[in-house]
């Protein structure tokens, strides 16, 4: 998908792109396979603000996305290509021999009229999804399961691909795309190809009113804070932080500074950090 410029014609149109949705061939969503999505603002159920810069934002119908792929050894032709608000790639609706219709997320190369498929062997080829055990070393793949069944959780953003690099046992060793290699059950399933939409990485904004209509407020920075609102704040003039490194609105080191828990349990899958 190419990127569209804007001439300067005014301060926030100079600098903007935006994709020119190229692969875009269906407009509207289809109506079966649509929920209504609620807006939170950072909220959770006690009211309490838990994500901060959160609010407004264009009105969004959910897509439910088939992560899972079950319906194995039975062709789906693609109807069409579409834009979804929740998610950065594209999505393919698909509809089965029997009627049935799917969304799933839209690999490069796949177009209307394309038939994939699901099953434990089928052909090696973008948007079909099989179980890793099955699929050739060397081949780039996304949405991955991480426990059989459970649906694809790596890899599913825009331009995503990771690769599957070698297979000992019952796990495979699979390189993805922040460069860490890690141990994924042979029988987890994965789709065939590289996500589409590779260049949404390269649009620019262009004017603070396209955050805005993500749903993502202002982020004030620390050190133009009061002392009570922030550790950096306070001071006269420009001060620095006053401390021996970055804090966290609530005083907790930020910047670098290492979150995850060492005994966590996923850590033995963990072959190579990405850093």
């Amino acid at each position: 998908m190419g990127i569209k410029h804007y001439k300067p014609t005014t301060p926030s149109r100079r600098g903007m792109t935006v994709s020119t949705f190229e692969e875009i061939t269906k407009k509207t969503p289809e109506k079966s396979l649509i929920t209504v999505k609620k807006k939170k603002a950072g909220r959770n159920s006690y009211g309490r603000i838990t994500v901060r810069h959160q609010g407004g934002g264009a009105r969004q119908k959910y897509r439910i996305i088939d992560f899972k792929r079950k319906k194995d050894d039975m062709f789906a032709t693609v109807i069409g290509i579409e834009y979804d608000p929740n998610r950065s790639s594209n999505i393919a609706l698909i509809q089965y021999e029997d009627g049935e219709k799917a969304y799933i997320l839209a690999p490069i190369g796949i177009t209307d009229g394309d038939k994939v498929i699901s099953g434990a062997n089928v052909d090696i080829k973008p948007g079909n999804c099989l179980p890793i055990e099955n699929i050739p070393v060397g081949t780039m793949i996304h949405n991955i399961e991480l426990n059989p069944g459970q649906g694809g959780k790596l890899v599913r953003t825009a331009g995503g691909e990771a690769q599957l690099m070698a297979k000992e046992g019952k796990y495979s060793h699979v390189r993805l795309p922040s460069g860490e290699m890690r141990l994924v059950q042979s029988k987890c399933r994965a789709t065939i190809g590289t996500i589409g939409n590779t260049d949404h990485e390269n649009v620019k904004l262009g004017k603070a009113g396209r955050k805005r209509h993500m749903g993502i407020r202002p982020t004030v920075r620390g050190t133009v804070m009061n002392p009570v609102d922030h550790p950096h704040g306070g001071g006269e003039g420009r001060a620095p932080v006053g401390h021996p490194g970055p804090l966290t609105p609530w005083g907790k080191p930020a910047l670098g500074y290492k979150t995850r828990k060492k005994n966590k349990l996923s850590n033995k899958f963990i072959v190579k950090r990405r850093k």
